[in-house]
């Protein structure tokens, strides 16, 4: 992956954490953080990876975040200054639960 791309993706994983923060209200003890962010070279398409807490609220905050998506793109692409503004999708970021599974195998 090239500098430039990193930068872009680093600038847009800072600019999706402060929208869904701000505009996004799930409800009470769910919580969302943007783990990754992988953007294509043509800028054109960019993949967000959450995770949530707690893990019996991953559907209920998936769909919420895909029901909100075109309102959380505006006001990315209005924050962000690129040529090309990428088209967003959430992704459920599920690496943290295989690991916490191997640990647990590891300690039985």
């Amino acid at each position: 992956m090239s500098e430039r791309m990193r930068k872009v993706n680093s600038v847009i994983k800072r600019e999706m954490s402060t929208l869904i923060m701000q505009n996004i209200d799930f409800k009470p003890g769910v919580f969302a953080t943007i783990s990754k962010v992988d953007t294509t070279s043509d800028l054109r398409y960019t993949r967000i990876f959450v995770r949530v807490f707690p893990q019996s609220d991953i559907d209920y905050t998936m769909k919420t975040l895909d029901h909100e998506k075109i309102v959380i793109q505006k006001a990315l692409h209005k924050r962000l200054h690129l040529k090309v503004l990428p088209k967003i999708s959430f992704v459920h970021d599920n690496t943290g639960d295989e690991v916490d599974e191997i640990e647990q195998l590891l300690q039985e």
